[in-house]
């Protein structure tokens, strides 16, 4: 059994830009987990920070349950300010530590968008980076090797994201809806505000309306999941990402 962490910043992102590849690896056996390192108490038009953080952790975990995940944690750091402190990256040295991840997913640490998306990126390389130094302590014992590490996309990193590793999830497409779908304080009322939607969101006991809703509105995200071999963690060759993932296809160009 291999085991895979999916690091991002906010809780709806390692389902939707990860959800498929963790579905098909949780399907063939493998432990997946998510951490995000922000609660997301920001992304609403109408709840305050509170109640928003409760009940994007209760979204987390039915979304895990719909995609197979074992275990998703929610770092309890305000969504909007997020940054790369030393802290932050031995909490999150210390969590790598513990999981012993053969695999790390994370965001880019460079390029446009969201401040915290790329805070995320930024921490997850540093604390790969020193997960193998023993004398830097963090409460878990260092590992004896680095994971290998995959970049995923986000909405603002296409102009920075290589197409090393192609995963058709296509035979989890339903797992991956329903893992958004999950997250309706996001999918049917924050980002539909945002766009101007909200007059078209259909009922929320209307599941297959609700499936259609989002793969017509964020069919971006809802095809193949693409992964660039991060410059940070142990490098792997075209023979061990196929371990790593193997229903992946690589096109790896260095």
């Amino acid at each position: 059994m291999l085991r895979t962490l999916v690091i991002a910043a906010h809780p709806d992102e390692p389902e939707l830009y990860a959800g498929g590849t963790s579905a098909l690896l949780a399907r063939a056996g493998h432990a997946v987990k998510f951490l995000t390192l922000t609660n997301g108490d920001a992304g609403h038009h109408e709840l305050e920070r509170a109640p928003l953080a409760r009940r994007r952790a209760e979204e987390a975990w039915r979304a895990a349950d719909a995609l197979g995940v074992v275990d998703y944690e929610v770092f309890d750091v305000h969504d909007g300010l997020l940054e790369p402190t030393v802290e932050l990256r031995l909490r999150l040295m210390r969590e790598i530590r513990a999981w012993r991840p053969d695999l790390v997913i994370a965001l880019h640490g460079d390029g446009a968008g969201h401040p915290d998306n790329r805070a995320a990126g930024k921490l997850a390389e540093q604390a790969v980076e020193l997960v193998t130094v023993r004398n830097v302590e963090c409460g878990k014992p260092a590992l004896e090797r680095q994971p290998v590490c995959l970049l995923m996309t986000d909405y603002a990193s296409g102009p920075v994201h290589r197409d090393d590793v192609v995963v058709d999830v296509a035979p989890v497409a339903q797992a991956k809806l329903d893992a958004c779908l999950a997250h309706a304080s996001q999918f049917l009322e924050f980002a539909p505000f945002q766009r101007g939607l909200l007059d078209q969101v259909p009922s929320a006991g209307d599941v297959d309306a609700c499936r259609a809703f989002v793969d017509k509105h964020w069919s971006e995200f809802l095809g193949p999941e693409t992964f660039e071999l991060a410059p940070y963690g142990r490098q792997a060759d075209a023979a061990e990402l196929r371990r790593l993932i193997p229903f992946g296809e690589e096109r790896l160009t260095r």
